[in-house]
């Protein structure tokens, strides 16, 4: 079956809009603007998001701060419901889930943008999906379309109840594993309806096993990344500034940092490989953005973290994710072909 160009074009707009969330949410977070909007999917009780502290209650805190309460009693109830009991009442009784901020319009605004793209990614995947239901109604492409489009329902959710527990930071990185699991989706998608995504990539075993291994370190880099950051947010509640982040981070850290070296090297030999003979532009494109990342990363982890830097760190590492899944899709056609 063919696809319209404008079909698969919209589709990659999406994706776009996708990786807009993702970007908005690591700016969101370097600025500290998490809380900017003490409710969901309102924010502070309007669709448009006040400028002034002087147009709210003067007990805003105390009104949301008690909705937060009960939003909080919701969510302990649920984890309960799937056994996560110590978790549930770990959050039940942390008093300072319920402290609200002081109106910050700069903070605001800044959570604000970054819901308005999660609401146009979650319209375009919706526009897709009724697009297949009406012109295509393909299985396949429909099933993927609606695991993701419900996906991205959970993903909204899951964003109330991030900022629900004030940041609570497994609520985080849920959130962030979350964006992938859409973002891998959404390229599944493009790859069936996309002609030039449907071209199996040949590869010998040997850099079939090396593609496979490099995309499983990646996932687990970026894990590892959102769990660095806990670590950050963590000190920053301490006091700690800065400049004393990087010697006072645990294990993970060292991993993450032997992990992109590790990376470093499989990719050279990749792309050493693949200059001899195959030329494929995902192998050279996910390596010149592997050298970007690393970049950043040195950056991160000698230049005092600079804020504007953690979100490159996080942009570029999602790019490497979205091209590692496309070779890998690509891969496993060839092989089913």
């Amino acid at each position: 079956m063919g696809y319209s160009k404008s079909f698969v074009r919209f589709n990659w707009v999406a994706l776009v809009f996708i990786y807009l969330v993702v970007v908005a949410g690591s700016f969101v977070r370097i600025t500290g603007s998490g809380m900017g909007c003490p409710d969901w999917p309102k924010c502070f009780g309007q669709w448009i998001p006040p400028t002034e502290e002087n147009v709210l209650p003067d007990n805003y805190k105390e009104i949301f701060a008690e909705k937060r309460a009960v939003k909080i009693k919701k969510f302990c109830k649920f984890l309960s419901g799937i056994g996560l009991s110590k978790t549930a009442e770990k959050i039940k009784n942390d008093p300072t889930l319920i402290i609200e901020e002081n109106f910050n319009a700069q903070k605001t605004w800044t959570e604000y943008i970054n819901r308005l793209f999660g609401f146009m990614a979650g319209n375009f995947m919706l526009a897709a999906f009724i697009w297949i239901l009406i012109k295509y109604r393909k299985r396949k492409i429909v099933l993927i379309s609606l695991i993701n489009l419900v996906l991205m329902g959970v993903q909204g959710w899951f964003g109330s109840i991030v900022v629900a527990t004030n940041l609570v930071p497994w609520t985080i990185t849920v959130h962030m594993l979350l964006a992938l699991v859409i973002i891998g989706l959404q390229l599944l998608l493009i790859q069936e309806i996309s002609p030039g995504q449907r071209k199996p990539i040949s590869l010998n075993k040997t850099m079939k096993w090396l593609a496979i291994v490099v995309f499983g370190i990646t996932f687990y880099q970026m894990f590892l990344g959102t769990q660095v950051r806990e670590y950050i947010d963590e000190l920053t509640k301490q006091g700690f500034g800065r400049e004393t982040w990087t010697e006072k981070l645990g294990i993970s850290f060292y991993i993450h940092r032997s992990f992109s070296w590790l990376v470093l090297v499989l990719m050279t030999f990749m792309l050493w490989k693949n200059e001899q003979k195959n030329k494929i532009w995902l192998i050279r494109s996910a390596y010149i953005i592997l050298s970007l990342e690393l970049i950043s990363g040195i950056l991160l982890a000698y230049a005092n973290m600079p804020g504007l830097v953690q979100t490159s760190h996080l942009i570029f590492a999602t790019i490497i994710f979205g091209i590692l899944t496309m070779l890998i899709f690509r891969l496993k056609t060839s092989e089913n072909s």
